[in-house]
């Protein structure tokens, strides 16, 4: 069994001009995969812009695995309706996590994720350095659908006790 690394808090924000799936709108929600985690946002009734706000923390123990992300349309008497995907990569956020962040003022971005056919991201991606803390805010574009985006942001949590970094 893996040891735990730290905790992924993610904020998911907003979502941008998403897919009918209703008359003339949708009830839209968001679910969070990693591994065998599952987390969801509430579902916001009648809007393709909705903004949840809402934070998801997962436990990391392999920054390896993708984060998955779905969005659904909430039905009362049938199945949810699929929305669109996408997922996002930790990688680099937890690479900026094991770097001597001591020589950065606050408010830096450290480095930045550019937008490739091998991820989701719908602009460039900055992780920065605010508070101490190490943020990395991000647009993805989603799949499967006509239309949409969703606005987030992570925040990598340290776990005192944790596996060390450097064994990585």
């Amino acid at each position: 069994m893996e040891r735990l690394l730290g905790l992924l808090r993610v904020r998911v924000l907003r979502g941008v001009d998403l897919a009918v799936r209703d008359v003339c709108s949708s009830d839209p929600y968001v679910v969070l995969r990693m591994g065998k985690q599952k987390l969801k946002t509430r579902a916001i009734k009648k809007n393709l812009n909705p903004e949840w706000n809402e934070e998801l923390t997962l436990s990391v123990e392999d920054p390896n695995l993708l984060v998955k992300l779905y969005v659904f349309d909430k039905d009362l008497f049938s199945f949810d309706d699929p929305m669109g995907n996408a997922e996002f990569d930790i990688r680099a956020i937890f690479d900026v996590v094991k770097m001597n962040l001591e020589d950065f003022v606050d408010g830096s971005v450290i480095t930045t994720v550019v937008p490739n056919r091998q991820n989701c991201l719908a602009e460039e991606s900055a992780i920065r350095l605010e508070n101490g803390k190490v943020y990395q805010d991000m647009f993805l574009r989603l799949r499967n659908v006509e239309s949409g985006e969703i606005e987030l942001q992570l925040q990598w949590i340290n776990i005192p006790n944790a596996k060390s970094f450097q064994s990585s």
